[in-house]
């Protein structure tokens, strides 16, 4: 607590209690280099985390620099709301930081994971160490195999600068005939992303191999091959990053899908934001074109030492994994969920209790299941459902169309602004509506980011509806990698608001006034700030005020000032939030009762938990939103409170052993910076994601 004169001394819009929310992010990809650098991860699962990191900073730069870099060149340089930083100032700390973090990846990759694959057996090595056998096996590989893909493009006058595909991998080759003269010529040929960047030795195939050489080192070895009657005078391998930000007008278009699908065209031959380059290999000339005909600056050119996107260690993991069991994670099966046995009919148990879901130590197969049964019960009237982003082979969208062709009413909003999924849902909006399903976008300018199901079933003259609503996507395969929840219920004042959210999205309905739910970007964000005003009430009245959240993003500025206001009441919040979050715990008289902490493991937190004591009366919500202000303003979510007394107590069990994390936990300090949570050697290690799996391992034994 403050005394008052403190208190009405205190700016809470002082740029120093804030994190930039760039800044965070990068922050949050550095934990995630982290568990490449930890030796408790399985070798396999370290370089994994690698190829996790490299992803994540290509999409980082492809929408959020990029969106700088626009802002800067439009000439705005307004500071943002939090921190106060300028555009370019935040492509300056941007830059900084980028180069530092992939200094650190380049080093441990080269001298820590590659000599520890070593020590296993597996080697990357190069051409020239092969032997004359090898050489000439993987010479004739070339020609049979890569050489008739690979097209060389010239560079001069009447070929000028190709445009190179968006995080393509190339080769720039520098020429001169055989004459010797001086004179030099450029070329650029593309490592084909159809072929595997790493080749195995010996190629012959079904042999084993644990030897391998990369695509753009064949290719830069044989490289004559593709230029007769010129030497070779370098090859410079480089990579560029585009902006790949969709601009969809929306209020202008008369058919959105159609909208999406002209821009998309458009996302791989956006400005250039960053060149990659490997050192020791780039001829300085090269680069300097390079950077001219891209139009970047200085700190937009990334070099490193090893190969350019590690990215490809993703597939390499994947191949190498069935034989290599002890360099991987030993495998987890998702169990069947607590409230619901195998042998339970899935309707009937909703009809007499509340069913809770947590993936993936629980199987989301009862999800499918659910979707499946109901597409063939003959009872079942109607189907809806949100999607946002599915599985490549969905067996949820194989059970719509299969519902929609036996006649059921059948209504789907597909969320055709996913981004990065944009394509794959366009088709699948396509294949619902060839079935005869009611396919709809949602609502000009905002993004459907919901996670619910209304099932409608006509049983023994009475309506029954089955609610399933959640935080995380109808994804059966990201389910077995996201850490998410979600309740199955028959509560008629829930059947009767997802009726009510549905003819919103598909009609011209008004906003309907709900019985359990919070919607954004209607109410979302009051639900919460009165949340907190609530508990503020109750610490001033009791003494007990407690607030748990678990998200994966906070910054949303108007619930930040909030949780400040309620530190300095005396309110005790614990928030669990994964990735960015722009609010600074532990600062004197501002948020001293506030911590904030960070789980980076095997699965990716992605469960939206959020917990108030009210002095013994608590309320816990589950939601598809974060904490941030696009959540908040610019997408269609949801908010539900959880009633039943049992999952209540499982919800809270989670946080708690969240919350009490050593092993993968860390810490955000006043500063900004976070650290692994400290622990003196006689405390037992607590690792919340390994508790909840043996937790749900356990229960099954034991049924």
């Amino acid at each position: 607590m403050t005394n008052d004169s403190t208190y009405n001394e205190i700016d809470l819009n002082n740029p120093e209690f804030y994190n930039n929310r760039e800044l965070s992010w990068l922050s949050f990809n550095e934990r995630v280099l982290q568990e490449a650098l930890d030796k408790r991860n399985p070798l396999l699962e370290r370089l994994k985390f690698i190829a996790i990191f490299s992803s994540n900073l290509d999409e980082f730069f492809m929408v959020r620099v990029a969106g700088l870099k626009d802002q800067v060149k439009a000439g705005f340089n307004k500071p943002e709301n939090k921190a106060g930083l300028t555009p370019k100032q935040q492509l300056k700390k941007i830059a900084d930081e980028s180069h530092r973090l992939i200094k650190l990846q380049d080093q441990l990759y080269n001298f820590t994971l590659l000599p520890s694959l070593k020590e296993k057996g597996i080697t990357f090595v190069p051409v020239d160490e092969l032997t004359k056998e090898q050489k000439e096996e993987l010479s004739l590989h070339f020609k049979n195999y890569i050489l008739p893909v690979l097209t060389p493009m010239a560079i001069d006058a009447y070929r000028p600068f190709p445009m190179l595909l968006n995080k393509s991998l190339n080769l720039a080759a520098v020429l001169n005939d055989d004459k010797d003269d001086g004179t030099h010529k450029l070329a650029i040929v593309q490592v084909p992303a159809v072929l595997k960047r790493y080749l195995p030795i010996p190629i012959s195939k079904g042999e084993h191999s644990s030897t391998f050489v990369l695509l753009e080192d064949v290719i830069s070895h044989f490289i004559n091959h593709l230029f007769t009657g010129n030497k070779v005078r370098s090859v410079s391998p480089f990579r560029i990053t585009r902006n790949a930000d969709l601009t969809i007008h929306e209020e202008g278009a008369r058919d959105l899908l159609r909208e999406i699908e002209k821009e998309l065209k458009k996302r791989k031959w956006g400005a250039a934001v960053r060149l990659e380059m490997q050192k020791g290999k780039m001829d300085e000339k090269v680069i300097s074109f390079l950077t001219n005909v891209l139009e970047l600056q200085e700190e937009d050119l990334f070099e490193v030492s090893g190969p350019i996107d590690l990215s490809f260690l993703s597939s390499f993991y994947g191949d190498l994994a069935p034989d290599y069991d002890s360099l991987v994670h030993e495998a987890v099966i998702p169990q069947p969920p607590v409230d619901l046995s195998e042998e339970e009919d899935l309707f009937q148990v909703a009809l007499e209790k509340d069913i809770f879901f947590h993936h993936p130590y629980e199987s989301f197969q009862p999800i499918v299941d659910f979707i499946a049964k109901a597409a063939e019960d003959p009872d079942v009237l109607a189907i809806k459902q949100t999607l946002y982003r599915v599985s490549g082979d969905s067996p949820i969208i194989e059970a719509l169309s299969t519902a929609a062709e036996m006649g059921k009413q059948v209504t789907v909003l597909v969320e055709l602004k996913a981004r990065f999924d944009e394509e794959k849902n366009i088709q699948w909006a396509k294949k619902l509506e060839k079935s005869g399903v009611h396919v709809i976008y949602g609502i000009t300018g905002l993004k459907t980011h919901s996670k619910i199901t209304l099932v409608i079933r006509h049983h023994k003259e009475k309506i029954q509806r089955f609610v399933h609503l959640g935080t995380g996507n109808y994804n059966d395969s990201t389910a077995k990698l996201y850490t998410d929840m979600g309740i199955l219920t028959t509560k008629d004042s829930f059947g009767k608001d997802a009726t009510n959210f549905f003819n919103h999205l598909s009609g011209f309905s008004q906003k309907p006034k709900w019985k359990e739910l919070s919607t954004s970007p209607f109410d979302m964000r009051e639900t919460f700030l009165q949340l907190i005003e609530e508990e503020i009430r109750y610490q001033k009245k009791y003494k007990d005020g407690h607030i748990m959240a678990k998200m994966n993003s906070l910054t949303d500025k108007p619930i930040i000032l909030k949780l400040y206001e309620a530190s300095r009441a005396g309110v005790k919040i614990d928030l669990i939030v994964r990735g960015i979050c722009c609010l600074r715990p532990g600062i004197p008289h501002v948020s001293e009762n506030i911590s904030v902490r960070s789980i980076v493991d095997r699965f990716l937190e992605h469960s939206r938990i959020f917990y108030f004591h009210h002095h013994g009366a608590e309320k816990l919500y589950l939601s598809s939103a974060d904490w941030m202000t696009r959540n908040m303003e610019k997408r269609i979510e949801i908010l539900f409170p959880v009633y039943s007394a049992e999952i209540k107590k499982r919800i809270k069990d989670v946080l708690h052993i969240t919350l009490e994390d050593n092993v993968k936990a860390r810490v955000q300090y006043r500063d900004g910076n976070y650290h692994y949570v400290l622990r003196s050697a006689d405390t037992p290690t607590i690792q919340s994601q390994k508790i909840f799996y043996e937790q749900a391992a356990m229960f099954f034994e034991d049924n």
